[in-house]
């Protein structure tokens, strides 16, 4: 099976499995990530296909919607892409991927380094900032039937890895516990690039929200 033809099939069963899934964690958020490692490869020196699988599977099943089971995701990526016969080496790399880029309240050392995973991070963390970081937010905000925000519950800064897995904040607190911190832990030249803007629209957006909650009008 080709190059071509493996992406084709992974784009079939990504769709298939998130079907139902959570908006802000649906097939739309697996196909902007793709886009996002796509532009940034081309000023990597990478394997496309091991960064495209990468964005592809990359959220296959979610911890956060699987009682934090963190070992069902690349288990999943893994008996897909042995499916497909594509090679061990291959299949094991888009695996440590998946085991690798998530945030984890960002305390967490990665264990495994790549370009392709400094891509694909990279790709997926512009997508929690910007507008539609904001969106995605508080979507998932609403699914887990949070306060949008509570100006008596400060955010937390230095929360451990299963503090952050088990937060109820507000969604406004996960802006300073994660979102605002994204742009300085991008890897790429480019992700650095794209994260700025993106990052800046936050911050005038956080400035609107609070006028507005004071009614400063």
């Amino acid at each position: 099976m080709n190059s071509e033809k493996i992406i084709s099939k992974t784009i079939q069963y990504v769709q298939e499995t998130l079907e139902n899934a959570e908006g802000g964690h649906d097939w739309w958020h697996i196909y902007r990530v793709w886009k996002n490692a796509k532009h940034i490869a081309k000023t990597e020196n990478v394997n496309l296909l091991i960064v495209e699988l990468g964005a592809l599977l990359h959220d296959i099943a979610d911890s956060k919607f699987n009682n934090g089971d963190e070992n069902i995701g690349p288990q999943k990526a893994k008996v897909f892409l042995q499916s497909t016969h594509i090679d061990d080496d291959t299949i094991n790399h888009v695996v440590q991927i998946i085991k690798n880029i998530s945030y984890k309240g960002g305390k967490v050392a990665r264990t495994f380094s790549s370009k392709e995973l400094d891509v694909v991070q990279d790709a997926d963390r512009l997508d929690a900032i910007g507008a539609i970081g904001i969106a995605r937010a508080f979507s998932y905000g609403g699914f887990k039937n949070r306060a949008i925000y509570n100006p008596n519950i400060k955010p937390n800064l230095n929360m451990t890895k299963a503090e952050y897995k088990n937060s109820t904040a507000p969604t406004i607190n996960h802006f300073y516990e994660k979102l605002l911190l994204l742009k300085d832990l991008m890897n790429t030249k480019t992700g650095k690039q794209l994260a700025q803007k993106r990052h800046r629209f936050m911050q005038t957006y956080l400035n609107q929200f609070y006028a507005e909650w004071e009614g400063n009008l």
